[in-house]
């Protein structure tokens, strides 16, 4: 039988996700960090034909990653769908400007560390599987496009982080930093840039 983990699938659509592949014959873990809700959620899955276990799964912690995967190793040999789908946001274009460090970190600890730490953890599993799938759910909100900044891509230089061997000089690697500081026009935002040309975010 076909496995898959859906993290954050007590809801939303997480939970559409476990309940569309439940009734695809996958066997679900319906991953959360509520109990309550996850247990709730599985159970509703399981009532409609489905096979449905709660897994609880906090990917913001390492140690109930860590826990999770093991759980999961004692009710099946292989991980054949791996959903990335838990997160948090914060309102509003504008609020990462406005918001603590404190909810930066978390939010940063739930939505990017936390895709990468429960693929890690379940790395094992994912090998046992003949034809292993992962899915990150993101966000459009994620892109630069209609942002607050810009970013840029100063190449491979010649620092002491990208070592002697690297292709590019520092005033190359400055060059278009200092473009965006002084010469582009002051109503270029939200792009990235490298050597003065947008490029692909």
């Amino acid at each position: 039988m076909k496995t898959a983990l859906i993290t954050g699938a007590n809801k939303g659509i997480g939970y559409e996700v476990a309940r569309q592949l439940a009734g695809k014959g996958f066997q679900v873990f319906v991953g959360a960090r509520n109990r309550d809700a996850g247990r709730k959620a599985a159970d509703e899955i399981a009532r409609k034909g489905g096979q449905a276990i709660f897994l609880e799964i906090d990917v913001a912690d390492n140690a109930s990653v860590t826990a999770a995967a093991s759980e999961f190793a004692k009710a099946a040999d292989h991980l054949d769908v791996l959903v990335n789908n838990a997160g948090i946001i914060v309102d509003g274009d504008n609020a990462i400007l406005e918001i603590s460090d404190e909810l930066l970190r978390k939010t940063l600890e739930t939505n990017t560390l936390g895709a990468l730490r429960v693929t890690r953890a379940c790395m094992p599993l994912l090998k046992e599987s003949k034809a292993p799938r992962v899915i990150n759910v993101s966000s459009g909100g994620g892109q630069l496009t209609g942002g607050a900044v810009n970013s840029v891509c100063p190449g491979w230089v010649r620092t002491d982080m990208g070592g002697q061997g690297a292709t590019r000089s520092v005033e190359e690697g400055a060059d278009t930093i200092v473009w965006l500081a002084v010469d582009a026009p002051q109503n270029v935002t939200g792009k990235f840039f490298r050597d003065r040309k947008e490029i692909p975010w």
